[in-house]
């Protein structure tokens, strides 16, 4: 996602690789303070795998990777983030996505290797989401595990806004809308959205987010932040970009969702949703439009299949312990 966002800002691709270099610069400097500062286990989301690896092999510490979406090649699906029907196979193109990594990796990993005694063991990675979701492929290593989606801690003195309280209450169960961190270069998202809400006949909840998403009205409310974990079962449907924490508490809650992806695997979690009869075909960022979302919200509310099929998920989500596999290995 970095390197995306890289190609965003930067005005051409070698002044992007340029930023991103600095970037994995910046981030291998803090792992190895991190790691210097004093800790037992390192942990690693995908992005940062390898420098995360390679800094605590060459200390001598226990490692393993916790990827939020599948970070290994299979046959079964394309790696996440890959444009297309892959020409060559799924196999071969996460391998070769993975190789690019490498590529983007290398620098930084030559200059921790020149500090560090580098080794490289068999990494154990735990996948944390369900396999009701995405069942593990039978081509993975045994080193390669599904857990369970890994949720956030509840806060116990969070109180819902009393404005959020009394549109909940205001009328029928609203949708939420919110684009979480995406600052998408879509002109009019705004309007698009209150747009859909009007056409759609549906109250709604916009979460303002980056995308900075507002005009409030008599059918539409503002807010900031508030846990999906409280939010999601309180409404009729999400509709979100489709990232990976997103769509995990949307299913969890047992509600319908329409995704509206931007980038990097936002794509196959959004095609996930819809394989998974939760929610209509994807509505692409680029290619919004109001008539789609307003078409796609009143098809999620006039389709019993979409709720019935995520309320059975979210029923078997909520009984999983995805963390228990990873604190298992831990101790």
């Amino acid at each position: 996602m970095a390197l995306t966002r890289a190609r965003t800002a930067a005005p051409s691709p070698e002044e992007a690789h340029a930023v991103f270099a600095a970037f994995l610069d910046e981030l291998g400097e803090g792992i190895v303070s991190a790691v210097a500062a004093g800790t037992d286990v390192v942990l690693s989301a995908f992005g940062p795998a390898p420098l995360s690896r390679a800094v605590a092999d060459g200390h001598g510490l226990p490692s393993a990777g916790v990827f939020l979406a599948p970070g290994v090649p299979t046959a079964e699906f394309p790696p996440p983030g890959w444009p297309g029907k892959p020409a060559a196979g799924n196999l071969a193109a996460g391998r070769e996505a993975l190789a690019r990594s490498s590529t983007l990796y290398a620098g930084v990993l030559g200059r921790l290797g020149a500090r560090l005694e580098i080794v490289s063991p068999s990494w154990p990675v735990f996948h944390g989401y369900s396999p009701a979701v995405v069942p593990r492929p039978p081509d993975w290593p045994a080193n390669v595990r599904v857990t369970g989606y890994w949720w956030p801690a509840s806060s116990t003195s969070w109180r819902p806004p009393p404005a959020l309280v009394e549109f909940l209450w205001a009328g029928p169960p609203p949708v939420f809308i919110g684009f979480g961190s995406m600052t998408p270069s879509r002109e009019q998202l705004a309007e698009i959205v209150a747009a859909a809400v009007e056409r759609a006949g549906v109250r709604a909840i916009v979460q303002a987010g980056w995308a900075g998403l507002g005009a409030p009205s008599d059918r539409l409310l503002s807010i900031g932040e508030v846990p999906h974990e409280w939010l999601f079962p309180r409404v009729a449907a999400v509709v979100h970009h489709a990232g990976a924490g997103t769509t995990g508490a949307g299913l969890r809650a047992g509600v319908p969702a329409v995704a509206v992806p931007v980038l990097v695997d936002q794509p196959f979690w959004a095609d996930r949703l819809h394989r998974l009869g939760v929610a209509p075909r994807p509505l692409p960022m680029a290619e919004l439009t109001a008539g789609e979302l307003a078409a796609a919200l009143r098809s999620c509310l006039d389709d019993p299949s979409y709720r019935e099929r995520a309320a059975d998920l979210g029923h078997r989500l909520r009984a999983e312990d995805g963390a228990a596999p990873v604190i298992a290995h831990l101790v």
